[in-house]
């Protein structure tokens, strides 16, 4: 086979869009209940963007004293889950070597809330990676309900083989 075929064949799988289930998210990244904020992703093309889809519920923890009597997800937890859903995207294109590694936040920058996220929500949350030097990567997300913009951020992480 020549180098051209094989250099179209892994420009084609890096473009393709993928779909991940939960247990395949679980193999990529170490998060687990009650910190893992992504349940799914509907949409990814490596090296490119990812759609994380969070089905927001009236169990999870944080609801019991945020807020008791009118429970909202907190901010943070939305942040969380743009950056899990970020670090999907990072270990999917790295390669199997890295699934299961840490990626860090390094900052969060343009951080905006527009409404509330209430439980029975469902939250897709866009990624799209803007630039990649060496381990640091840089991200622009919104997050969305219905189709409305609830939040967004410009935010870097970093991947570290810490094991």
């Amino acid at each position: 086979m020549s180098d051209t075929s094989r250099t179209l064949r892994d420009e084609v799988q890096d473009t393709a869009v993928e779909q991940l289930d939960i247990e395949r998210v679980l193999e990529l990244i170490p998060h687990r209940y009650p910190f893992l904020m992504i349940d799914r992703v509907v949409d990814l093309v490596r090296d490119r963007h990812a759609t994380g889809i969070k089905n927001v519920s009236i169990n999870e923890a944080h609801f019991q004293g945020h807020f008791p009597r009118r429970p909202v997800m907190p901010g943070v937890l939305i942040i969380e889950a743009m950056a899990q859903t970020a670090a999907v995207l990072v270990v999917r294109t790295l390669g199997k070597e890295f699934e299961g590694k840490l990626v860090y936040f390094m900052s969060v920058d343009n951080c905006r809330f527009r409404k509330p996220v209430f439980p029975g929500d469902q939250m897709r949350v866009h990624v799209i990676k803007k630039r990649r030097r060496a381990n640091v990567w840089k991200f622009e997300a919104e997050v969305t309900v219905d189709g409305e913009a609830v939040a967004g951020a410009t935010y870097a992480a970093m991947i570290l083989d810490d094991t």
